[in-house]
């Protein structure tokens, strides 16, 4: 089945090559285009698209008020930031304001591939260039917060370890290193994990773990 994708940005040439880059990708097709986030919701009403690929600053409408317009009128569909800006606090609004994924506009093909592969199988992406500014901007605002009792999730402490190196952006082969465990027990534990969890991507349990405050500005 063929994931069908929404362009809103008001530079033709990103439109361009973004297209240009999705042709090459199998399974997706781009079903339209919009040069302004006032076009937005009446473009998404029209080519019901799975995945609306969003710019952040245009001229008119930005792209956080046609998302929060978006979702005022009660839609979900998928929405990836497609964006130059890497501002903590922007990327904290987009997210908050229903944005499922956030891509870097300098980002590789296969970064935009791996996107849409998570965005379509339902789950969140965040460039890996700022994940950590995301984990941190998060953080900030919840350091003064009362912390989450997190054993109602029913990972042991070991799972929590674990969960704290993944957030921290550790590959399997450096939390196995680290802990003295083989790579094919860290591969169990990370599972078991987001089976627990119901959260099957890195981005989703970034989340997670900043706003259940299991990890913490000294990790």
């Amino acid at each position: 089945m063929t994931c069908r994708l929404l362009l809103v940005d008001d530079h033709a040439l990103i439109r361009a090559g973004v297209r240009a880059l999705v042709s090459d990708i199998p399974g997706y097709t781009v079903v339209g285009e919009a040069d302004d986030g006032s076009q937005l919701l009446e473009m998404v009403r029209q080519h019901c698209p799975d995945v609306v690929l969003l710019n952040i600053s245009m001229r008119s409408t930005s792209g956080l008020d046609a998302l929060t317009q978006l979702r005022a009128a009660g839609n979900t569909c998928t929405v990836l930031i497609l964006s130059m800006h890497t501002d903590p606090d922007l990327i904290m609004r987009a997210l908050e304001s229903g944005a499922h994924g956030y891509l870097l506009k300098d980002a590789t093909a296969t970064e935009l591939e791996q996107a849409l592969t998570a965005l379509s199988s339902g789950e969140r992406y965040l460039s890996p260039a700022i994940a950590h500014t995301v984990i941190d901007q998060a953080l900030m605002r919840a350091q003064h917060g009362k912390p989450a009792a997190v054993d109602r999730h029913n990972l042991t402490a070991r799972q929590l370890e674990i969960l704290r190196l993944i957030v921290r952006g550790k590959s399997t082969r450096e939390i196995a290193a680290g802990l003295a465990l083989s790579i094919k027990t860290v591969e169990t534990h990370r599972s078991q994990i987001m089976k627990r969890l119901h959260i099957y991507d890195v981005a989703g349990l970034v989340l997670f773990a900043v706003r259940e405050k299991i990890i913490s500005l000294d990790d």
